[in-house]
This record gives structure tokens, C-alpha cells and sequence, in this order.
């Protein structure tokens, strides 16, 4: 059975809750899914040889990614991103997603394929609409 890695970085819990969504999908898929609390990790080394994984983190400030932990993280996601395929979520208090066009394109432009062709995303606690779309994104996960 393949693993698949869940990165992100959760400051309310509700990213958390998307990314436990998500490896119920891809367990549900056939695959063991794997969650990594960026803030817990020194460096993103650990996704370099994977083909598919998964990075979550809730919109914070005027719409960016966490500064402390997260955003290094991707910086250091960005240079082995081509030719990788990851799934982006996370969810946001105000705004309109303008921190999650940002990140896809921002993956697209190092070479990454965005599955589902954009992130998923939720206002504050997943509903059951975002719950349903983080189990579908970890099952397309599951299937590549």
C-alpha cells in the first residue's frame, strides 16, 4: 500500500480538520495517508521523492500563507515542485480566496500540476460541502 504525505500548518484547527478529511480519502482510496505538522518539521527534504502530496495552510493577515513555519516550507517545496502533482487546501476567516489563487499559481509557476486544478478551501470549520470536497481530493490523491 503507497503513502501519501498531508503537510500543513493549523492555527485554529480547522486546517487540521480539513487535512484529517483529507486522509480519509485516501485511506478510503486505498493509500495510508501520512499528516506532518510543518511546525514540527525543520525542512520539507521529506516530500522531495514523492510524486503526490498534499499542503495545507489557512489564509492568514491580508491573505498569505503563515510566515513562520509554513511559508519557508513552500519556499523550500518550490525547488523540487516541477513535476510533482499536489493538492493545496486551507481554510480562511475573511476575504475571498485571493491567499489560494496566489499558492496554485504560485506551485504552477515552479513546474507543479495543482490537482483539481485549484485548492480547496473553507470558511472557519469545514461545513459538510467542504468536508465532501476534502474526501474527494484525497481520493483523486489515492488514485495517482
Amino acid at each position: 500500500m503507497g503513502e501519501i504525505f498531508i503537510a500543513y500548518w493549523s492555527g485554529t484547527g480547522n486546517t487540521k480538520a480539513m487535512a484529517d478529511y483529507i486522509a480519509q480519502g485516501i485511506e478510503e482510496g486505498g493509500k495510508k495517508a501520512r499528516l506532518l505538522n510543518v511546525e514540527e518539521m525543520t525542512d520539507a527534504s521529506i516530500l522531495q521523492n514523492e510524486k503526490v502530496f498534499a499542503l495545507g495552510c489557512p489564509s492568514m493577515g491580508v491573505e498569505v500563507l503563515e510566515e513562520a513555519f509554513m511559508e519557508p516550507f513552500v519556499c523550500d517545496v518550490e525547488a523540487f515542485a516541477a513535476g510533482k502533482e499536489i493538492a493545496l487546501f486551507g481554510s480562511y476567516g475573511w476575504g475571498d480566496g485571493e491567499w489560494m489563487r496566489n499558492w496554485t499559481e504560485r506551485m504552477e509557476d515552479a513546474g507543479a500540476a495543482v490537482i483539481g486544478g485549484e485548492g480547496v478551501m473553507c470558511q472557519e470549520a469545514p461545513d459538510a460541502d467542504a468536508i465532501q470536497a476534502c474526501i474527494e481530493l484525497g481520493r483523486l490523491m489515492a488514485g495517482r
